[in-house]
């Protein structure tokens, strides 16, 4: 038996309605074998009686009787096969949450390989044999393992959905596209799912470049973070040092007034101990004169007291020296002016602090220093605070962000305006202030210093500005004027919001429409 079954192929074990291994086979007049079920069941559903393999009619239909061999042979077969799908199976895994399992699996459902849209079944590697080895079975269309394949019939017409309507935007058969979509555009679902998937993949690989970009931007944050942190701390060290160096320098100022003050107190106790001790010499001295002349005045009779004052005539008739009492006087010292003077030196002190730390101030903003070029051929009319015309000239340069400084000669010019400028508000007249893209500073005749703003700024220096330097922090929205000569800040624009590139300006206002050349404005730009 066992060799006999060697020589048989599996489709012979097989009944070509279930498409399963005979179940209580029987065979026909025709010699054809069927399960007994499958058989029974098309000829109660197709009449008249036929063969379904090769049409044979009968008449009758013919008394079904078990096929005692072809029953054994199939009841073999069929533990084979469950031996070979039981040892199949130990190598095959078991289907883990969220993958596809075997619909013909019992027990432990294995991992399907793939799912038939013909059976609407999924098999694991052993049940998906016949469908790569039977020659009925292997016109079925295999693919990747999926979930729920009803969901792939066509609810209406019972056929596959294998294609897609692109003007209903939903899967259809082909009986769908030749009646109910007929004049829409229909395509094959895999060349949809090509074209989406394409999409898809264009559309993942821009969200990881966005990814990318915005991981890199917080790269770029923190590092910001870090370089203001490491900014900020040396900021601080140098304001601590600075404000530590000015605190002891008025604490040295206090400590020299305290010692003044008190040293002019000793010198005047020590006078006055001095008078005080002369005066108490005199009062002893004075004491024992007061004494004698007490005894001499108890003596008795005349003639006694007369012998007496005779012979001590040098003595009561000389007083002792001492000193005018009206030139003898204690004066407090006068304090008057101890504290002004006292100020005046701090002042004096802070103030060389203060030029030295603004000093090293403007050296920070001049290593910003950058190359810039007046163009004579630049000049534009533009309107100033006042009526008269105005003539300005602005760097070939344009600059969109980081950090730029530039200084100007301003010194030969009794009236001028520098700073920085937006392009395109040179293109018309109109006033100057940063709304209108001007973030400038201006110098009258009168000797006056303002900001041109919506309301005018009017700033106060000490003395006229030769040189004027200009420092920009494109990203934090700052503009400073710096006198250079006294290394003094002018003024500074804050919070201010730049939009497109900005250019050096400069206009030695009015200068009577004639044209300016760059030697003739003095620029000196570092």
């Amino acid at each position: 038996m066992a060799a006999a079954s060697c020589l048989l192929t599996e489709d012979q074990f097989l009944c070509s309605i279930c498409l399963d291994v005979f179940t209580d086979p029987v065979t026909l007049p025709c010699g054809h074998n069927f399960c007994r079920n499958c058989i029974t069941q098309h000829w109660d559903i197709n009449v008249p009686c036929q063969c379904p393999n090769c049409k044979r009619f009968f008449n009758m239909r013919p008394e079904l009787r078990v096929n005692t061999f072809i029953s054994e042979m199939a009841a073999q077969f069929r533990q084979s096969a469950q031996q070979k799908a039981s040892s199949s199976s130990s190598e095959q895994q078991a289907a883990k949450p969220g993958e596809v399992p075997c619909d013909v699996c019992t027990g432990t459902k294995l991992k399907a390989l793939k799912s038939c849209l013909v059976c609407l079944t999924s098999y694991c590697e052993t049940h998906l044999e016949p469908h790569l080895t039977v020659s009925g079975l292997k016109r079925h269309q295999l693919i990747d393992p999926v979930e729920n394949l009803e969901d792939r019939m066509c609810t209406k017409h019972d056929k596959l959905l294998e294609l897609f309507c692109k003007t209903d935007q939903t899967c259809v058969c082909m009986l769908c596209s030749v009646l109910d979509h007929k004049t829409h555009d229909v395509v094959p679902l895999e060349e949809k799912y090509e074209g989406e998937r394409t999409e898809l993949e264009k559309t993942e690989d821009e969200t990881q470049q966005m990814t990318q970009k915005r991981r890199l931007k917080i790269q770029e944050i923190k590092r910001s973070v870090e370089l203001s942190e490491e900014v900020a701390d040396r900021e601080i060290a140098e304001g601590v040092q600075v404000f530590t160096a000015v605190k002891e320098s008025v604490e040295r100022s206090q400590a020299e007034f305290i010692k003044t003050i008190k040293e002019q107190q000793r010198t005047t106790e020590k006078q006055a101990e001095d008078f005080i001790k002369e005066l108490e010499q005199e009062i002893s001295e004075l004491e024992k004169r007061s004494s004698e002349v007490e005894q001499l005045s108890h003596s008795e009779g005349y003639f006694h007291l007369i012998r007496k004052l005779f012979s001590h005539s040098f003595y009561f008739h000389t007083a002792p020296p001492t000193k005018d009492l009206t030139e003898v006087s204690i004066r407090p010292p006068s304090y008057a002016g101890s504290v002004m003077r006292a100020l005046n030196q701090l002042e004096e002190m802070l103030s060389e602090q203060i030029k030295k730390l603004l000093e090293a101030q403007l050296k920070k903003v001049q290593q910003y220093a950058v190359d810039v070029t007046l163009d004579p051929d630049i000049v534009h009319l533009r309107p100033t605070q006042s009526n008269d015309a105005c003539r300005c000239v602005l760097s070939e340069q344009g600059f969109t962000s980081g950090r730029f400084y530039f200084e100007v000669q301003v010194k030969k010019w009794v009236r001028w305006t520098v700073g920085v400028t937006r392009e395109s508000s040179m293109k018309r007249q109109i006033t100057l202030s940063p709304n209108n893209g001007y973030w400038t500073v201006c110098f009258t005749r009168r000797g006056e210093c303002y900001a041109p703003t919506d309301q005018s700024v009017r700033l106060s220096l000490k003395s006229k500005p030769k040189k004027v330097g200009v420092f920009v922090n494109y990203k934090e929205g700052l503009v400073s004027f710096y006198d250079v000569d006294t290394a003094t800040l002018i003024y500074s624009f804050t919070g201010c919001s730049f939009t497109g590139k900005l250019y050096p300006f400069f206009s030695p206002c009015p200068n009577n429409g004639v044209k300016i050349h760059t030697t003739e404005m003095g620029c000196v730009l570092q």
